[in-house]
């Protein structure tokens, strides 16, 4: 549930950031003043795409990793590592979403130059996604721990195969 709920939301920055883009394209060919917003909002949702699916990307290990440990033969080892690296990136999530906590409560009647959004507002998306990534890493750290770490994934490729 709660990972459709992101994928949703990225799902809809991804298209408002591909229909501001082809606003701006198509303004250019227009003999009046284009809408300076739709850039701002553009970059807006790019942020916003990017945060709001690293928690999914963590579960799904869609995120950019060297599997190159997952080679090691000794089970204890890839164990050892793969629960550190998920700690990593867990303490990493929680760090960047108290920052994005920080940014959402102190920073009062700022507003962004075009849009006039609340540059509080802006930080919602990312506490969500950092939220997310501390859980999630969390969550793996101790499914690695407890369990061990599953075989390689299927989509994954080593050199020589």
């Amino acid at each position: 549930m709660i990972t459709a709920i992101e994928i949703g939301l990225a799902a809809v920055a991804t298209v408002v950031m591909f229909l501001c883009v082809l606003v701006q394209a198509g303004q250019r060919y227009l003999p009046f003043e284009g809408w300076t917003w739709t850039g701002e909002l553009a970059r807006f949702c790019l942020v916003w795409l990017t945060f709001v699916m690293a928690g999914v990307l963590v579960t799904s290990e869609g995120h950019i990793s060297l599997e190159v440990i997952d080679l090691v033969e000794n089970p204890l080892v890839v164990r050892v590592v793969r629960v550190f690296a998920s700690v990593v990136v867990a303490l990493v999530g929680v760090g960047f979403a108290v920052e994005a906590w920080d940014q959402l409560v102190s920073q009062g009647p700022l507003k962004s130059p075009a849009l006039r959004l609340p540059m509080a507002w802006f930080y919602v998306l990312p506490l969500i996604g950092f939220v997310s990534t501390a859980i999630r890493a969390t969550a793996a750290a101790v499914r690695f721990a407890v369990h061990g770490v599953p075989a390689r994934p299927a989509h994954a490729v080593v050199a020589g195969e």
